[in-house]
């Protein structure tokens, strides 16, 4: 048997598995961050991109970072947002998807981004609206260690997660039409900034890296059915502890 086809049948069942997933995360009042890092950390499984980060506007329309695969990625998407460059930034003003084969022969239009990008070690990169007509949402961000980025087949199922968390979001505003979506996606953004907080303490109490930390208040939100933004409020009021989250 073809050792290939064992692992071409590996990664699609692993796609299965993350629509799945996806759907049935889709239920009333979920937690979009947990949501959002779960689309961005399967992007990476299914080994269309070496890592992937998803921006959000708020509600002044800025672009703020919301979830990504791993560190590296969280601090180019800071870094995007901070210098307002990149593909991701260019991708939601645009609201079409920005692909970019090779980085390094994209210095004239993001000369901070692609500097930055390059020294972390991407070399191309592939950014995609969560849109849904005429409203856009934020963009998913792809990175890729080697220089060709995505085919086809692998950017049409980044369009279908994409077009999967925009459904899930657009769903937070129908549960209560009073409220605009920007509204509501402010709450998951300020949700974010205390998730930063708690990684950055029980990094220091238990001396994990912060990707360790996250895993560690995630595990525990999983573990007690509570959502991940009230789970890194409690550690930021001093209520939880690092020994907490592994009891």
């Amino acid at each position: 048997m073809d050792p290939s086809s064992d692992i071409r049948t590996g990664l699609e069942h692993r796609l299965v598995d993350t629509f799945v997933d996806l759907a049935d995360t889709l239920v009333e009042d979920f937690d979009v961050v947990e949501f959002l890092s779960m689309l961005s950390e399967r992007v990476v499984e299914v080994s269309i991109a070496s890592e992937a980060g998803i921006l959000l506007a708020d509600e002044t329309g800025a672009l703020q970072f919301m979830a990504s695969s791993d560190e590296r990625s969280h601090l180019l998407e800071l870094f995007q947002v901070q210098n307002r460059e990149g593909p991701c930034q260019d991708c939601f003003t645009t609201g079409e998807a920005i692909a970019v084969d090779d980085l390094a022969e994209a210095r004239d239009r993001w000369p901070l981004f692609v500097d930055r990008a390059l020294a972390t070690g991407f070399r191309s990169a592939q950014a995609v609206p969560l849109r849904l007509r005429g409203e856009i949402l934020g963009a998913l961000n792809l990175f890729m260690s080697d220089p060709g980025g995505l085919d086809e087949s692998d950017l049409a199922v980044v369009q279908a997660m994409a077009d999967v968390a925009t459904i899930g979001l657009l769903q937070q505003r129908q549960l209560d039409r009073a409220h605009t979506v920007a509204d509501q996606l402010q709450g998951a953004l300020h949700s974010r900034i205390g998730i930063e907080q708690a990684k950055g303490i029980v990094s220091e109490q238990a001396k994990l890296s912060m990707d360790e930390a996250f895993a560690w208040l995630r595990a525990h939100a999983r573990n007690t059915n509570r959502k991940l933004g009230e789970v890194a409020r409690a550690v930021v009021a001093g209520e939880l502890g690092a020994s907490d989250l592994v009891s």
